[in-house]
């Protein structure tokens, strides 16, 4: 043997392993072990960490925006209830309403239209 091509041999790099995905090897968790999963498990946390975040912020969002929904459909009842209301109140409070009202309940008042009106001025 030639001594100078024993160097070269020992000097050679090792060839690199091609990275080949089969369904086998995923479930035996052997792609587990190759070299380009074990360098880029930092990256590989950092995107599980990344996704989990994403999906954490839609499931917030979501759940906010079906309570504001709720609170909006809230809102318009409560201004329908409102408006009505005021309508029942402005029609009793109305004065041919409470001259029918005291008549109704046999109260004999008369309008204060007798008496005069003074104002006082300092």
């Amino acid at each position: 043997m030639n001594p100078e091509k024993k160097n070269n041999e020992t000097e050679r790099k090792p060839e690199k392993k091609k990275w080949k995905f089969s369904v086998r090897d995923f479930f035996n968790g052997k792609f587990l072990t190759e070299d380009f999963i074990v360098k880029q498990s930092r990256l590989l946390f950092l995107i599980f960490c990344l996704v989990l975040v994403f999906i954490s912020n839609r499931y917030y969002c979501s759940k906010k925006l079906t309570e504001m929904n709720n609170l909006n459909k809230e809102l318009v009842r409560l201004k329908n209830e409102q408006i009505d209301l005021t309508f029942r109140l402005t029609k009793i409070s109305r004065q041919s309403q409470i001259e029918n009202l005291l008549k109704d309940k046999g109260i004999n008042l008369t309008k204060g239209g007798d008496t005069t009106v003074y104002e006082i001025h300092k």
